[in-house]
């Protein structure tokens, strides 16, 4: 693949990156955190009128009908900054597969709203004691012309604040997967703070009614049976998760280059020591190997070609480089890195809520594994 971007991807870039600089400010991120608040809607809906949380979605839905790029750089941008906007949840885990596996009807009503209005989605991925979201505990059974859903999810990415989340749950056929609004009676919210200070939601479901026309593809299994949506899912949350983890690790080793050229000791910046200038070269590489591997990932899933092992790669670059990074960033920083009113701990925050969300190091290698021996399989068999 080619590493260089378009003009249309760098206008994408730029633009992002010049609404998020200008929006999530050390100053502005202080002030929302001692206001009681995390996330940004003004800047969300900043970035909803320029039209970047549509940067993937087809333009028949209102988006930009852009790829898996663009979308990733503007994730990057996201992390550079820390900026606290429900990017991820809603243009990921909620309004794309609903673009994707949605009837008309669905685009209409909960992928237009993304656009026209910043409305905010969400899924409900995560269960406790369960690392598979495609083989949920949560059930989903016929109730006369409807559905019951009853289980609880955890750690839901903007939760109380999203219109609709997608929830997958065990049928007597298979896995559905299900949009669930927030008010509807037997469905119950509770506010979770996750590493990074973000405000997540449990979600309790108590005999949840859901009509067929909230039933998302099919049912019955098929390529859009809900293992089939939850898979294609987490894969692109994943990758998001390192494009994110890939501004994270920029960011932070750009602020760590500013101090340790500016820090003074021994009448000279101790960034001429040899031991600083060699982790912090490290450090880069790292960024650049979690760049090229979130990019070959994402160029594939916008050419159509099979991504499983890259994303999983990515994945494993943002968990274990992405650390590396930050760990860097806050040995450099010395005493003033544990500073809560300095920003470069937002960065080792979120890279460590983003190395283990959807699986750490070990299970993307896991993952890696098993394809790897999948593969191999079908070189014998053929």
């Amino acid at each position: 693949m080619d590493f260089s971007l378009s003009e249309e991807q760098e206008a994408v870039r730029d633009l992002a990156r010049q609404i998020l600089s200008e929006g999530a400010t050390h100053e502005r991120l202080t002030a929302l955190a001692k206001s009681g608040e995390w996330f940004d809607l003004a800047l969300w809906k900043t970035l909803a009128d320029a039209n970047l949380p549509g940067v993937a979605l087809p333009e028949s839905c209102g988006g930009s009908g852009l790829g898996a790029v663009e979308l990733a750089l503007v994730l990057e941008e996201m992390g550079r900054h820390v900026a606290p906007v429900p990017l991820l949840a809603t243009a990921v885990l909620g309004a794309a597969p609903i673009a994707e596996f949605g009837n008309d009807a669905q685009r209409a009503r909960w992928v237009a709203p993304v656009i026209d209005d910043a409305a905010i989605l969400t899924a409900a991925l995560v269960e406790t004691g369960s690392s598979a979201p495609a083989v949920p505990r949560t059930t989903a059974r016929r109730d006369g012309s409807g559905w019951r859903l009853d289980g609880e999810k955890t750690c839901v990415p903007a939760g109380l604040l999203a219109r609709a989340l997608l929830v997958p749950a065990a049928t007597e056929h298979g896995v559905g997967v299900f949009i669930v609004e927030p008010d509807a009676q037997g469905v119950g919210l509770e506010r979770q703070v996750m590493t990074s200070g973000e405000p997540q939601a449990r979600l309790l479901l108590d005999g949840a009614r859901v009509g067929d026309e909230a039933v998302l593809g099919d049912p019955g299994g098929g390529e859009r049976g809900g293992v089939a949506i939850v898979d294609w899912l987490v894969a692109r949350a994943s990758l998001a998760l390192a494009a994110i983890q890939v501004g994270v690790a920029e960011g932070a080793l750009v602020h760590t280059a500013k101090y340790v050229s500016e820090r003074r000791q021994f009448e000279r910046p101790i960034a001429t020591f040899q031991g600083v200038a060699l982790r912090a070269a490290d450090a880069w590489i790292d960024v650049e190997c979690l760049r090229a591997t979130v990019l070959q990932a994402a160029w594939r899933l916008s050419a159509g070609r099979p991504a499983e092992a890259e994303i999983a790669a990515a994945k494993w670059w943002a968990a274990t480089a992405g650390m590396r990074v930050v760990h860097t960033a806050q040995h450099l920083h010395g005493g003033i890195g544990s500073d809560m009113e300095y920003p470069i701990h937002r960065y080792f925050l979120w890279a460590k809520q983003n190395e283990l969300l959807f699986g750490g190091a070990n299970q993307q290698l896991a993952s890696l594994g098993a394809h790897l021996v999948g593969e191999e399989r079908m070189g014998a068999d053929a």
